[in-house]
């Protein structure tokens, strides 16, 4: 535990991503490797329990094995020696079997996959978890109009239940992903020192499904000691989540604003404070997300760059990947849960969202002018003509529907009762509404297939 901890991670994927994990899922590996020879008649039956029962984290002393993984360059040789001493110490001969025809790979990358898949696992819930928060706000915002923004400035009318819909969209698109990237993704290692599974000579076949079967674990073709594109696999569709995270938190940091105001994040004790401001409420949650999504593309980029490794083992690539993955999945599991938070608690503000819309005095509907203009005078004079009362009636201080009612080049076209029409944001919402119900509608399938 450090003082950021609690801030940037979620502390029920680090307990499956911290040092006792990590040793627990390597010992998971060792139990279920001697299991699965002795299946296979490679080792006694007698010797596999024995290794088995010592296959428990708790029996090993974190910093010694750090200590010692500094002087042997990685932890697996480290570890087995100690299993190996425990196991010795009530049945010798049963010590001899322990990571019998296994390589410290093995141990290192099976123990990575059970780590990877106990915390995707939790992510894949709280992914859902989000994913329907989502659905709720668009649903219940179909029809709650605010100004739809493009580089900043107001553009057309849409619906915040539009907005909550392009984020659900997204958000169900990398779910999709998910459930097609962790059956390939999530497979046993075992090759033994070069991947061959010389070792275990012809039982190594039997040994690898036994022992795939016993971690219920995908068996692959060969070893992928040095071939690490399932790995990398999961980190980029980390990259790919976080940067939906991260767009999702800017929007509400934007709309966060003073000037703006029109969502905020839940109010709580001492919740967006700040130390010398007591009128401030600072969006903490879309904060932390816009800090993880700048720190996650770089160690996506590392688990990519370790890609190119030499031969049957890698020196320095497989090696970079230790710290990266687990960090990398970290940061983003606290982003993911501290969003899904604050949009729980979100409070959104329809009446002020409609009172911006309507702050620059209907020139957010001129699109809607121009379309209408286009087959009376020609594509290019509409659009010269609603841009030119738009400046008028930004300069004048007026309400653009006013200024066209005068203007003689469009009453001729556009009766009192063509513009009262063009000013309704009706369409908006109709349009809006069908497109909500299709997001909705993908997003029940993918709950069904989830099921």
């Amino acid at each position: 535990m450090t003082l950021l901890d609690p801030l940037f991670r979620w502390p029920a994927v680090d307990a499956l991503l911290d040092d006792h994990a990590r040793v627990q899922a390597m010992l998971d590996f060792e139990a279920a490797l001697a299991r699965a020879e002795a299946l296979a008649g490679v080792i006694p039956a007698a010797a596999a329990e024995a290794i088995a029962a010592k296959c428990r984290a708790e029996l090993f002393d974190l910093d010694d094995l750090a200590r010692a993984t500094a002087v042997a360059g990685n932890v697996a040789i480290p570890l087995v020696e100690r299993l190996s001493a425990f196991v010795a110490r009530d049945d010798p001969g049963a010590a001899a079997y322990v990571h019998w025809g296994a390589t410290s790979q093995d141990a290192i990358d099976t123990g990575l996959v059970l780590q990877l898949r106990s915390a995707l696992g939790a992510i894949r819930g709280e992914l859902q978890r989000l994913a329907e928060l989502l659905a709720v706000l668009a649903d219940r915002h179909r029809a709650d109009l605010m100004a739809g923004r493009t580089l900043l400035q107001h553009a057309v009318p849409i619906t915040f239940g539009l907005k909550a819909a392009g984020w659900l969209d997204a958000v169900t698109r990398h779910r999709a992903r998910l459930r097609e990237v962790m059956p390939r993704a999530l497979a046993l290692q075992l090759g033994g020192a070069a991947g061959t599974l010389a070792a275990l000579g012809s039982d190594g076949p039997r040994v690898a499904d036994a022992l795939a079967g016993d971690l219920g674990l995908a068996r692959p073709d060969v070893a992928w000691h040095a071939h690490r594109d399932r790995v990398a696999e999961i980190a980029t569709w980390v990259g790919l989540c976080t940067g939906t995270l991260g767009k999702i938190a800017r929007d509400l940091a934007l709309l966060a604003q003073t000037e703006i105001d029109e969502v905020r994040e839940a109010r709580g004790d001492g919740r967006g404070a700040s130390s010398t401001m007591p009128q401030k409420r600072n969006p903490v949650a879309a904060t932390v997300v816009a800090a993880a999504a700048a720190r996650v593309p770089g160690m996506v980029a590392t688990v990519l760059a370790a890609m190119a490794q030499e031969n049957e083992r890698a020196a320095g690539g497989w090696q970079a990947e230790w710290e990266t993955l687990p960090g990398l999945v970290g940061v983003f599991a606290g982003a993911l849960h501290h969003l899904t938070d604050a949009i729980a608690g979100l409070e959104v503000d329809a009446e002020r969202m409609r009172a911006n819309l309507d702050r620059t005095g209907g020139l957010v509907f001129a699109e809607a002018v121009r379309l209408a203009l286009a087959p009376r005078l020609g594509r290019a004079e509409a659009a010269r003509t609603t841009a030119a009362a738009c400046d008028r009636a930004r300069a004048g201080g007026r309400p653009l529907r006013e200024v066209l009612a005068v203007d003689p080049a469009v009453s001729p076209h556009l009766s009192g009762t063509d513009l009262a029409a063009l000013f309704e944001a009706h369409g908006a919402t109709e349009a809006a509404s069908a497109l909500v119900d299709r997001v909705l509608a993908a997003h029940g399938r993918m709950n069904a297939q989830e099921a």
